[in-house]
């Protein structure tokens, strides 16, 4: 059994936390939500009320398997505190399943590890990421070694699955090139 953290403030994107947080749990891992706060309900933009178990200042990335990071406008407000980004930044580094789905990426971009990774987000992301380094994708969901990306709620049966099957198997093999070929520049006309 894998201990998954999700990451939410107010403002979450209601289907984005609950539809991977069941999923996980179905498949008997453990769930544990942290937020700035433990025991201070968030609320998401639809109007469920979720309440942290545990505040970030009091936890390591070491506790957990992997890392869900659900969209909404919850990834801003989280990327404001030094704390969460930190939080983020050691999930990359450890080589362990990072998951951001939506507006999640900005956590991505904020904690420094959007560059040279091949990412999707939500389409209003995208000149984030790719001022960011990235390489971005309109894809239903991309894996770049541990980091797993979806674009909106319409992705998550594969992003949950790909989060399963790296809390499993480990992480993915990185892409050495971006998902889309270039595309060759026209002759000049001389």
């Amino acid at each position: 059994m894998a201990r998954i953290a999700f990451i939410l403030a107010d403002d979450f994107e209601d289907a984005e936390f609950r539809v991977p947080y069941e999923r996980v749990k179905e498949a008997g891992h453990e769930a544990v939500i942290i937020g700035l706060e433990a025991g201070t309900p968030v609320k998401g933009k639809k109007g469920q009320e979720v309440t942290p178990e545990r505040a970030v200042r009091n936890v390591s990335s070491r506790e957990f398997d992997a890392l869900v990071i659900p969209g909404g406008y919850s990834p801003d407000h989280l990327r404001m505190d030094v704390d969460m980004v930190g939080f983020v930044r050691d999930f990359f580094r450890a080589d362990k399943p990072l998951a951001a789905i939506c507006h999640a990426p900005w956590m991505l971009v904020e904690a420094g590890i959007a560059e040279g990774r091949t990412l999707t987000s939500w389409p209003s992301l995208k000149t984030d990421l790719i001022n960011a380094g990235a390489h971005w994708v309109d894809r239903e969901v991309v894996e770049d070694g541990n980091v797993i990306t979806s674009r909106n709620p319409e992705d998550l049966l594969a992003f949950s699955e790909a989060l399963l099957r790296q809390v499993e198997h480990g992480s993915a093999h990185r892409l050495d090139a971006p998902l889309v070929a270039t595309l060759e520049q026209p002759p000049t006309m001389h």
